[in-house]
């Protein structure tokens, strides 16, 4: 079973590599871009085959190690 995990920070923490992305964007002529968030996605390939039992492990890995979610989110897509 394969997890993907997809991690933003959250609404209203500040995000410098957004802001500079949205800078660069500007810079190499892309003026329509009003803003970019930064995030990262984790592929997972798991040896659980029970999807329920699957994303309960995931979801324990986002809060112990794949997300701080103090300041980030995340979601889960099961495949």
């Amino acid at each position: 079973m394969r997890a993907k995990v997809t991690v933003m920070l959250k609404t209203g923490v500040l995000d410098p590599q957004g802001k500079a992305i949205a800078a660069a964007l500007g810079a190499l002529g892309f003026e329509g871009v009003q803003g970019a968030r930064q995030g990262k996605i984790i592929e997972l390939d798991l040896a659980e085959t029970d999807a329920a039992t699957a994303r309960e492990q995931v979801e324990e890995m986002c809060r112990q190690l794949l997300a701080n979610t103090v300041i980030e989110s995340y979601a889960i897509e099961m495949e």
